[in-house]
């Protein structure tokens, strides 16, 4: 089966969480940031992790170093990096992990 239907689930406080597609390889992740100030924890993980800001503006935290994303803007997070963000703005960031997260299964 190509196509694949997965629950929508609570992430942190004020985020949402929906795995979009996967596979062994690659995963696809969407966070629906719903309210200012929601924060996605400070974490790490082997996976290397590419986001999409859908929509919305974030400050991110990598390895210590900040910036402001807003929609359109993309970037990668290497794999073992500590990382998290604060939603400035609410909207959805699209993030992919290889490989794939097998905690969001």
């Amino acid at each position: 089966m190509f196509v694949k239907s997965f629950p929508e689930v609570s992430a942190d406080p004020g985020i949402r969480r929906q795995v979009l597609s996967d596979s062994a390889e690659l995963m696809m992740v969407a966070f629906r940031f719903e309210e200012q100030g929601a924060e996605g924890k400070l974490h790490n993980h082997p996976h290397v992790q590419s986001t999409y800001v859908e929509s919305g503006a974030f400050r991110f935290s990598i390895d210590g170093e900040e910036f402001e994303v807003g929609a359109g803007d993309s970037f990668v997070i290497p794999s073992g990096a500590t990382h998290g963000c604060v939603c400035l703005t609410p909207g959805t960031l699209i993030d992919t992990f290889s490989p794939r997260r097998d905690d969001f299964l």
